[in-house]
């Protein structure tokens, strides 16, 4: 059965437990999520990938079989699926479990996908497609939050801070987050004041460039380094990223040296680590000791001063650090 994401409040009409979410816009699909435990579920939440499944999937149908697993209402989302996931969702039917709802998270499928298609001609399965925001979507989102909080608004603003998001509803929603935190005490919001609070769109891609280099893949590295021209301010932003991930990386070295696998490192570590993170946050635990993080997160402070006292040479100096990462005695 073929549903618009508009269309969620009909899963409750439908009664319906199995989901295929699937496409880009994992913003959308976050809120999807949300509004279906909001619906009639707990937050009780269970995520896998579809490898971790397969390798005991024995186990894995057994206890959702297992009415006590399911004291209360319970999601289960599987990301990372392929075509062959839809043998799970054929046993699961079988055993008729009221109390689930499970969610296949996947990337974009084509018409020729049996998986899409199995879950547009079932009527006891829904198939969502979530498509990449348009400027005219976000900017409605973002003025709706506006006129939530009678807050005035110009379409310039409005403007600005889609532009600066990149066409993607996650960014939108970190935006207005810190908008929310600025206007706790005000009533209005100037342009430059959103210039200044929000991020350039540019500024996502330095996530990538903290994950890559924490997780010691060189080869990527340099190409954002060569594809990207860094300002003095620039520095510092990327600076403050790579130490929130260094204490994130801190944080679950702590944890696993508490005797806690890796996987229930990840599982447990708040806020929450989104499945197409997980892996790339793995590689990062197994690359550094809970010495050499703590160093490197006393390091970056210091390096953050020197930067500023020395703006002219600021990208040499973060150049300089970045490449040291990858010397053998890190």
């Amino acid at each position: 059965m073929i549903l618009k994401p508009y269309q969620l409040s009909k899963i409750v009409e439908k009664n319906s437990n199995f989901f295929l979410f699937y496409g880009q816009n994992e913003g959308h699909k976050n809120e999807a999520i949300q509004q279906i435990l909001n619906m009639d579920f707990t937050k009780n939440i269970f995520k896998y990938e579809e490898d971790e499944i397969f390798k005991n999937y024995n186990n894995f149908i057994s206890e959702i079989s297992n009415k006590s697993f399911f004291d209360d209402k319970k999601i289960i989302i599987i990301s990372r699926v392929s075509e062959k996931i839809y043998s799970l969702i054929d046993d699961v039917m079988d055993k008729d479990i009221e109390d689930i709802k499970i969610i296949i998270n996947s990337k974009p499928l084509d018409k020729k996908s049996k998986l899409r298609s199995n879950f547009e001609k079932e009527k006891k399965l829904v198939c969502i497609a979530f498509y990449d925001d348009n400027s005219t979507t976000l900017a409605n989102l973002a003025n709706k939050f506006f006129l939530e909080n009678k807050i005035p608004i110009s379409r310039e603003i409005l403007n600005h801070l889609v532009e600066r998001c990149r066409g993607d509803r996650m960014n939108l929603k970190n935006e207005i987050s810190k908008i929310e935190v600025f206007l706790k005490d005000k009533k209005k919001i100037s342009l430059n004041e959103i210039l200044k609070l929000t991020n350039l769109a540019e500024n996502y891609s330095f996530s990538e460039l903290a994950d890559a280099c924490l997780s010691k893949n060189k080869k990527k590295t340099l190409l954002i380094i060569n594809e990207n021209n860094f300002s003095s301010e620039d520095c510092v932003a990327i600076l403050r990223i790579f130490l929130t991930k260094a204490k994130r990386i801190f944080a679950l070295k702590t944890m696993e040296n508490g005797n806690m696998n890796i996987d229930e490192c990840l599982s447990n570590y708040k806020p929450p680590i989104f499945w197409k993170d997980k892996e790339i946050v793995r590689q990062q635990i197994n690359n550094w000791s809970i010495e050499k993080i703590s160093k490197l997160i006393i390091f970056i402070n210091d390096l953050e001063l020197l930067i500023k006292k020395n703006s002219l040479i600021s990208v040499n100096l973060l150049n300089d650090f970045i490449l040291s990462q990858f010397e053998t005695n890190n």
